[in-house]
């Protein structure tokens, strides 16, 4: 097993969780906070937009089964890359789309994916998730992980509200 990590920020953490968890070769998929100039912040500290942190998902997963390029091919389909604000209904700075990589091949494979995603004409509006370097990861509130499992009618609404308007949006 070939064992690597991937951070993505594209809006409420819990709306991010399932789809890669439900990928063949996903390791773990764990909530959390990155990307800001605080020490192990809080949820309620990120919410307050002061933080500089995205919530997002740290996704550890077997490189043999499932590549890093397929991973950010998917977060495109989960995230809206053309709203540099929030995602869906969240909005503010912690809700920003990012990429974050962990090393020089992960920054080329997400820039060029973005830059492939830009030039095929899918969204007329430009593509404005960031790829940064990766900070400190730190794990979110326990209530926070698997929110999709412990909480699935609420997960629903969460999730069908904001990608039904960014489907009729966004996407030809």
């Amino acid at each position: 097993m070939k064992e690597e990590t991937a951070i993505f920020a594209g809006g409420c953490f819990w709306c991010m969780v399932r789809p890669f968890d439900q990928e063949p070769g996903i390791i773990s998929v764990v909530s959390g906070y990155t990307g800001g100039h605080v020490e192990n912040p809080t949820y309620e500290q990120v919410c307050t937009e002061t933080t500089g942190h995205t919530e997002a998902v740290k996704i550890t997963f077997d490189a043999d089964v499932v590549s890093y390029k397929q991973l950010v091919e998917l977060y495109w389909q989960v995230a809206d890359p053309t709203d540099a604000t929030g995602q869906f209904q969240d909005r503010g700075d912690s809700y920003r789309p990012v990429i974050y990589y962990a090393n020089e091949e992960q920054q080329k494979i997400a820039e060029a994916s973005k830059k492939e995603l830009a030039e095929s004409g899918a969204f007329d509006d430009p593509i404005v998730t960031q790829i940064l370097p990766a900070k400190t990861f730190y794990d979110a509130e326990d209530y926070h992980q698997d929110f999709y499992k412990k909480n699935p009618l609420r997960f629903e609404m969460e999730e069908s509200g904001g990608r039904a308007e960014y489907l009729k949006k966004h996407l030809k």
